[in-house]
């Protein structure tokens, strides 16, 4: 097994990694500082970013059906053209709340695209409680509220049968689980299927492996943890140079190649002396697990 890094200090809290298999690149996100999208081409080595004017905080980024991006910025689903960097609004979630923003989002196998949203941050990992919910944006871009009282919205991924959603409200320290009725994009019956361990770190972004098993981030960590949701088990350890990796998914021609982002966010000039891979992009190989083709927006 070996870890690289493939960007070096790209950002001070990237996140969302997404694979793009039509083109072989990874998109991920830089959330803020400046808010900006991410494509590394695997093929080419080449590196764009799309800096997002007037956007505080950009929550995720993913493919469109039928061309470029929909991300999620600060509180609102929008369309996003990285050639040009034009940006256009697709419409806006939590209007009853003045200082929440998207944090997460993934798309299902039916091409919705999920997002969750939290409270005011004001120092890492410690927000307003219970300010978020969870939405999703269908293809006539209606959006539906699937539940509320969340915290700070992270990991994301379905079961391989698309019968369970798993969900990740970092401050619980658990990873829940929903029945999930992908027809009609209902979620129901929330569960806890893992609690994390004491002195891990903070569970951050998340995906699912071939084998139906979760690969979640630790932020302030170290680690990449793989569990298994059926027997909430811990299955594998994954220490990552960095203290705050964030967020992970499989890519390559085979997805059988682990990218990992990461945070330099608030550290001092003494931090960053001993962390000073933060903020990069990582590349794990020959972990023997592959993942799935990430799914995009139908909209």
């Amino acid at each position: 097994m070996s870890v690289s890094v493939i960007l070096k200090n790209v950002g001070i809290l990237t996140e969302g990694p997404h694979w793009e298999e039509k083109t072989q690149s990874l998109l991920f996100i830089n959330i803020y500082n400046p808010s900006s999208v991410h494509r590394w081409d695997s093929v080419t080595q080449q590196h764009k970013v799309v800096t997002l004017p007037n956007v505080s905080h950009v929550g995720a980024a993913v493919p469109r059906q039928q061309g470029g991006y929909v991300i999620l910025c600060d509180k609102k689903y929008a369309s996003l053209d990285f050639d040009s960097g034009q940006i256009n609004d697709i419409v806006e979630v939590d209007k009853d709340k003045a200082k929440t923003r998207f944090n997460d989002g993934k798309c299902d196998a039916a091409g919705r695209f999920w997002g969750g949203t939290m409270g005011e941050e004001k120092i890492p990992t410690k927000v307003d409680p219970q300010q978020g919910s969870l939405y999703s944006l269908c293809s006539d871009h209606s959006v539906v509220r699937h539940c509320d009282m969340i915290n700070l919205s992270n990991g994301m991924a379905w079961s391989l049968d698309n019968k369970t959603m798993y969900f990740i409200d970092t401050p619980t320290q658990r990873i829940d689980a929903f029945d999930f009725d992908l027809d009609k994009g209902e979620i129901s019956n929330r569960r806890t299927v893992f609690t994390f361990p004491e002195n891990t770190g903070y569970p951050d972004g998340m995906t699912i492996d071939a084998d139906g098993k979760l690969w979640v981030a630790m932020y302030l960590g170290s680690r990449l943890l793989r569990i298994d949701p059926v027997t909430s088990k811990l299955m594998q350890v994954l220490e990552m140079p960095v203290t705050c990796p964030t967020s992970c998914c499989f890519g390559g021609a085979n997805y059988d190649e682990l990218y990992v982002t990461s945070a330099s966010q608030h550290f001092t000039e003494e931090q960053l002396a001993k962390d000073p891979l933060a903020g990069s992009v990582f590349r794990v190989t020959g972990l023997g697990v592959k993942g799935l083709p990430p799914h995009v927006f139908c909209g």
